[in-house]
This record gives structure tokens, C-alpha cells and sequence, in this order.
């Protein structure tokens, strides 16, 4: 996805498959080994032992990852060699998540900060959530508080 200036923002590609695709929309999951099909429609779901193979091969200590909701603004996966971060508490007032935020020290060092929302805010819908691309789907089936 490239943008060349403010004339072409409404020119941009949609990234509805192949590299792009998958680094956006691919998502882990606790109950694969390797790769499996994705509950948003798109991309794939990958183990704990893909995570361990990217990380050998390209000697690398950890995955940052967003794109996706999680209870608690952050979340580790794959004995802690990947970090899902999601910033947005209250998400789109559907969930009950808090948001996250990572710090990393000069020593790689890495901390977080819990992001709660000041009120709940009322249910609206982004504008993007019905265009036909994928939803940002929890990470645990807990479903949203009802009020």
C-alpha cells in the first residue's frame, strides 16, 4: 500500500490478499500447530511454533503485533515471543477491553501500561466496520458486556 501525497489517499489499494494481506490480518491461535483458516474470513490463523521458526531464522527476540482486541489492552502469546497490543479501550463501545500500551528502554526492555477508558462511551459503529473488510475481532470469546 503506497501513498504519494494527499491527491492520491482516495487512490489507495486495497490489501485484500497475498503479503500485505497476511501480515495485517493474520492472527494466533493457542489450538493450531503451523497454519490455519482465519474466523475473519481472510488471511490465516498460525501456531506458537510458527512464531519460534520466524523468530530462529531471523534471529529476533519478540513479535509486537496489534489489530486485534484483547481483554486486558495487551496480551503474550508463544511463551512470550509475541505481544498482541490493542491501544483502544471500550472498542468501538461493543467491548469491555482496556487498551495497551508498550514501552521499550534502551536496554530492550520492554513495559506496559493499561489504558482504561475515563466513561463508557456509547455504541457507534466506525465508519469502515461495514465496507466489506474484515472486523477486528476479540481475542477471547468473551462477548461484550450488555447494558
Amino acid at each position: 500500500m503506497e501513498v504519494h501525497g494527499v491527491e492520491t489517499l482516495t487512490e489507495v489499494r486495497c490489501c485484500c490478499a497475498g503479503l500485505l494481506c497476511d501480515l495485517l490480518w493474520s492472527d494466533p491461535d493457542k489450538d493450531v500447530q503451523g497454519w490455519g483458516e482465519n474466523d475473519r474470513g481472510v488471511s490465516f490463523t498460525f501456531g506458537a511454533d510458527v512464531v519460534s521458526k520466524f523468530l530462529n531464522r531471523h534471529d529476533l527476540d519478540l513479535i509486537c503485533r496489534a489489530h486485534q482486541v484483547v481483554e486486558d489492552g495487551y496480551e503474550f502469546f508463544a511463551k512470550r515471543q509475541l505481544v498482541t497490543l490493542f491501544s483502544a479501550p471500550n472498542y468501538c463501545g461493543e467491548f469491555d477491553n482496556a487498551g495497551g500500551m508498550m514501552s521499550v528502554d534502551e536496554t530492550l526492555m520492554c513495559s506496559f501500561q493499561i489504558l482504561k477508558p475515563s466513561e463508557k462511551k456509547a455504541k457507534y459503529q466506525y465508519g469502515g466496520m461495514n465496507s466489506g473488510r474484515p472486523v477486528t475481532p476479540p481475542r477471547t470469546a468473551t462477548p461484550p458486556k450488555k447494558r
